[in-house]
């Protein structure tokens, strides 16, 4: 028997050493293991988020993207996933499962390698927190360590929950809640059986079960866990072949970048709002979990983005269809391999409804495009647009044919190509009484085109600046009824501070003597200037700053009459702000709070309010003609389009550059304030007719039914200081200073008796002329 004691004594020995050197590691190391206050107190790194003013998320900026749920608001069959797909007897085990490391240690010996691990979903929380992702022995032992320190101070919900916030989970995604809308785009509670599957298989490698970009490795993963939840009893059979037979609906386009999909309609918001806060947080913005609350609403701002790409979508489609983006390599298009498709439409974004695709096949007037999976034939109404590049006869390097990379959308229910319109344009609008921010679209994708066309293009505002000027000349004697002759006009080099000068009318006519009224609502130049040089050019320069311009943008030259200096949508919103709410200075402003993590507020804006603390700009009465004769330029004048939203209230100003280079309208209604332009981000001819009200009032007319949808019509009252005339010849009366009223003719002394009848009277003496600034008076 001796030869079978020995051997068994000495493996007994040998396992007596062994756990005395485990012990004696234990005990060296236990002491030597991090706090976990970074569980117990567990504050993991938060991003930022801007909101609307009623609380939508339109941004999230940070390194991590996360939204920290509390295990209640997990729903039950996410909770299943997991389990089955990580650690199914984790409400049992102690923090390790010996079972499971009998079991890998098993497969790593058979192997020959260290392939398989034995890691619980405590254990996970452990290496995630405090250790590596190598696997060594002592790396294994710590984690065993910090699994039962975890145990023995976290219950097992808190530990899941944890693990359920901070784990990885690809796509810069931490945690399920964020997860779950970077791959599907929806909240935890709204996923199905099939989703929470492929979710919970993320963590073993996020990257090989991506969905997005490994989606046949993804289903086999997906259906181990399915299979799993079966044998544990999650759920039946039945529910297991429906999930496999469930086709996922993963998110693409911008998503496939990594970049979560807020709508898209408030992109350049919510970057204006991330500068500001990284501005007063630096790098600490990114993961306090900073809430940004700007001032937009989110029905506007849904408005005026679709109304900036419907008014930039329609000019294009005016200027013809300029053919394919561009061509894929024959060699690599292979209809049976479809993933080779995939990756070559990967490399050209999306833009929201304006979807890549690769044509297939041309012919009999029709055009057949794959988009990922999908074989999509468009004829009939949606190849009308793109008919002259289908022919043999369109240019080689434009000709649509396989091989192109088309763009399409989807209208009702058919398919049309489309195409990137190389025009950019802008669209903002304020509450005119405080300058909050209401809707804000700086060009028309801000992934394909980052720069914000409201806050930084400087751009001529042609005939939109005019108002300006004439609200100067109010100030100087004139009024609505003051008449202005409209003949040509020409001017030396030096009055225009660079050549000889001859203005000229939009339409080619002069009408001769004009009211100011008129000529505003007919926008004619020849009046304008002449009101310029009239009021003189430094105090025009001068008054112009009132409304918040820079002066040394507006060059005292005559051809500021026309709007040859540079302003910004931005400006151009601000100064018309102070027509509409009664002559005061308001500073537009886009975020009104900014709280921590809890809900405190950190920062808070209290903006100076119209009619209360904004200092004044102008003269009341001013305000009030200039919104009466702007009034005039929409019901009979170059912006009576805007008489479709069926209002007396609405008064503004076209704008159009020499040579059609830029195109506005800014105008308001007294609770709202909007600005609208076109034009090229390379200045360039927008095309002959492409004026303010056929190119940019179509926008802001689609924003402004939104916006006053449901508000009552709403008229100034006359302030104190104006009297009503009513001008020789007209049926109409006019509002003029009271102090700007000529001097009454002096009496005619009484006639004698044998005076001749009134038909052989001689003339009498002519009336006193009034001064030269109220010329022309009526």
């Amino acid at each position: 028997m001796r030869w079978v004691l020995y051997p068994l004594a000495v493996l007994l020995g040998l396992l007596a050493v062994g756990i005395a050197i485990v012990a004696i590691a234990v005990a060296f190391a236990w002491p030597t293991l991090p706090s976990l206050e970074a569980l117990t107190d567990y504050h993991p790194k938060i991003p930022l988020r801007v909101y609307t003013a009623d609380g939508a998320l339109i941004g999230e900026y940070g390194e991590e993207r996360r939204a920290v749920v509390h295990i209640q608001d997990v729903p039950p069959v996410l909770k299943h996933a997991i389990l089955a797909a990580e650690d199914d007897r984790f409400y049992q085990h102690s923090g390790v499962d010996f079972l499971g490391i009998l079991r890998a240690a098993g497969a790593n010996l058979a192997t020959g390698g260290k392939r398989q691990g034995a890691s619980t979903i405590t254990m996970q929380v452990a290496r995630n927190f405090f250790l590596t992702r190598e696997k060594t022995i002592s790396r294994k032992l710590y984690e065993i360590l910090l699994a039962f320190k975890i145990e023995q101070n976290l219950s097992k919900d808190q530990i899941l929950e944890v693990y359920i916030n901070q784990i990885f989970l690809g796509r810069r995604a931490y945690g399920f809640a964020v997860a779950s809308q970077t791959y599907f785009g929806k909240p935890l509670r709204d996923l199905s059986i099939a989703e929470a599957a492929m979710l919970a298989g993320l963590p073993k490698a996020p990257s090989a079960y991506n969905p997005i970009v490994n989606p046949k490795r993804a289903a086999l993963r997906q259906q181990y866990v399915l299979r799993r939840m079966t044998e544990l009893g999650f759920i039946t059979p039945t529910e297991q072949q429906q999930a496999i037979d469930t086709p996922l609906k993963v998110a693409t386009g911008n998503n496939t970048a990594g970049n979560l999909d807020f709508g898209g309609s408030a992109d350049y918001v919510a970057e204006m709002a991330r500068q500001i806060a990284f501005e007063q947080y630096r790098e600490e913005a990114y993961t306090r979990g900073i809430k940004v609350i700007t001032t937009i609403n989110k029905a506007e701002q849904d408005a005026a983005y679709h109304a900036l790409r419907r008014g930039i979508m329609d000019y294009d489609r005016r200027h013809g269809y300029r053919g394919a983006e561009a061509y894929v390599d024959p060699a690599r298009m292979n209809a049976e391999q479809t993933e080779t498709l995939d990756e070559l439409l990967a490399e050209t974004p999306d833009y929201d409804d304006m979807l890549a695709a690769i044509v297939t096949k041309v012919g009999g007037g029709a055009v057949t495009a794959y988009r990922y999976g999908e074989s999509i034939k468009i004829s009939g109404e949606g190849v009308r647009f793109a008919s002259a590049m289908l022919g043999d006869k369109a240019p080689p390097n434009k000709r649509i044919r396989p091989g192109a990379v088309i763009r399409i959308t989807r209208i009702d229910n058919h398919w049309e190509i489309t195409q990137l319109p190389e025009v950019e344009g802008a669209l903002a609008a304020a509450d005119p009484r405080t300058g909050a921010i209401r809707a804000l679209a700086g060009g028309f994708d801000f992934n394909r085109n980052k720069f914000n066309h409201v806050t930084q293009a400087w751009r001529q505002p042609g005939s939109s600046f005019k108002p300006f000027i004439y609200s100067a000349a109010f100030e100087k004697g004139y009024g609505p009824n003051s008449v202005v002759d409209d003949s040509p006009l020409s001017f030396p080099a030096g009055e225009t501070g660079s050549q000889a000068w001859e203005p000229k009318n939009y339409d080619g006519r002069y009408d001769g003597p004009i009211t100011v009224r008129t000529a505003l609502a007919r926008s004619k130049n020849m009046v304008s200037i002449r009101l310029l040089k009239s009021v003189g050019t430094r105090y025009a320069q001068d008054y112009v700053t009132k409304f918040g311009f820079d002066a040394e943008r507006h060059p005292p030259y005559l051809t500021m009459a026309l709007g040859a200096g540079s302003v910004t949508p931005w400006q151009m919103l601000r100064g018309y702000s102070v027509f509409a709410n009664g002559g005061y200075r308001i500073e537009p402003y886009l975020v009104k709070e900014i709280r921590d993590e809890a809900g405190n507020v950190l920062a808070r804006v209290d903006p100076p309010v119209a009619g209360e603390t904004a200092e004044r700009a102008i003269d009341e009465r001013n305000a009030y003609l200039m919104d009466s004769i702007m009034k005039d330029v929409v019901r009979r004048g170059t912006a009576t389009k805007a008489l479709a939203l069926k209002r007396g209230d609405l008064a503004g100003k076209t704008g159009t550059t020499n040579e059609y280079v830029d195109a506005w309208f800014c105008g308001y209604q007294p609770t709202v304030v909007a600005v609208a332009w076109i034009g090229f981000d390379q200045p360039r001819k927008l095309g002959s007719g492409e004026t303010g009200g056929a190119a940019a009032l179509p926008m802001w007319i689609n924003y402004m039914r939104k916006a006053l949808d449901g508000v009552p019509e709403t008229y100034p009252t006359a302030p104190a200081g104006l009297i009503r005339v009513q001008p020789t010849g007209s049926t109409t009366e006019e509002m003029i200073y009271k102090e700007n009223l000529p001097a009454a003719p002096p009496d005619v002394p009484h006639e004698p008796a044998n005076s001749p009848p009134a038909d052989e009277a001689p003339a009498p003496a002519a009336a006193p002329q009034p001064t030269a600034a109220a010329a022309a008076a009526e």
